[in-house]
């Protein structure tokens, strides 16, 4: 067996309920530290639950790709783990790996296989900047544009090109909408000050939306943005200074591809004292509350 669904969550599917796919990159060490990945995994499986909706969190435990784990499941997904995007699933599963991580690439192909149409995440990855150089533009991208599933996310990274990611996504022909927002969300911090393409005022013009372009046969998915609520965004200015700082040392150090995401997300929890996991977990949160509302409008 090369994946498994948990059974409520295939239940779930089969009777037309709500279902939520989640990442488990963000829940393990290569995410929050400890434990505040616990935390974040224990608040976004009850946000989810409170709207109406199942969790599934999508990982490859034991060379199996697993789509809804077990409470007694989690403990494998907060520890130590090998990351898995889209491309190492299937090595991840043949090589019988213990525990592989799921990033945004992965989980959008799980969940698509499963039949789940909507995931949350926090941020999603994007063009690296100075991409002129090293050609670095995130698998998120692509797997977003292939897999019919919407993505409820805090827009992208703060430390990439935003500008253009957001090119990038318009030449991958995927939507891209904000909930009740015009600029595209920083991930920790509220705005990038980028105009977003579409808004939608509530999660049910969002459904709308949705099923028009699933209707019209579209195959790709849908990105929604959503920031992180204001109460709990970080300064722009600062992160901005943060972020220079810790794209030179990496630099420096030579620190590049998959290894500059963990790096930079570290400079920036030592330098904003922790305020940086508190944004992550509020907008996780956040997205996962949104996610299943949504899930719950198109289940109706």
């Amino acid at each position: 067996m090369t994946l498994q669904i948990a059974t409520e969550v295939s239940d779930t599917l089969a009777s037309g309920g709500a279902v939520v796919a989640l990442e488990s990159t963000i829940f393990s060490h290569l995410g929050l530290p400890s434990p505040s990945n616990h935390t974040a995994l224990t608040e976004c499986i009850a946000a989810i639950r409170a709207a109406g909706a199942v969790p599934a969190i999508t990982a490859v435990i034991d060379g199996v790709a697993r789509v809804g784990l077990d409470e007694s499941e989690h403990e494998r997904i907060l520890g130590p783990a090998r990351k898995v995007g889209e491309r190492e699933v299937a090595l991840a599963i043949a090589q019988r790996w213990d525990v592989g991580a799921t990033t945004v690439s992965a989980s959008l192909l799980l969940a698509a296989r499963a039949g789940i149409g909507v995931f949350a995440t926090g941020g999603i990855g994007g063009v690296h900047r100075d991409v002129h150089l090293h050609g670095d533009i995130s698998a998120d991208l692509g797997a977003l544009a292939s897999h019919p599933v919407v993505t409820v996310c805090a827009g992208a990274k703060s430390f990439l090109d935003l500008p253009r990611t957001l090119e990038h996504l318009e030449m991958l022909g995927v939507p891209v909408i904000g909930v009740a927002c015009d600029e595209f969300p920083a991930f920790t911090v509220h705005s990038s000050g980028l105009p977003i393409p579409a808004r939608v005022e509530s999660v049910e013009q969002l459904a709308s939306v949705v099923r028009a372009h699933r209707e019209l046969g579209r195959s790709g998915g849908i990105l929604t943005c959503v920031p992180v609520p204001i109460a709990d965004s970080l300064d722009k200015a600062m992160i901005d200074a943060v972020i220079e700082d810790a794209l030179r040392a990496a630099t420096k150090a030579k620190i590049e591809g998959p290894k500059v995401t963990p790096f930079v997300l570290g400079a920036i929890a030592d330098a904003t004292k922790g305020t940086s996991v508190v944004a992550n977990l509020s907008l996780a949160r956040n997205n996962a509350r949104v996610a299943a509302e949504l899930s719950v409008q198109l289940s109706r």
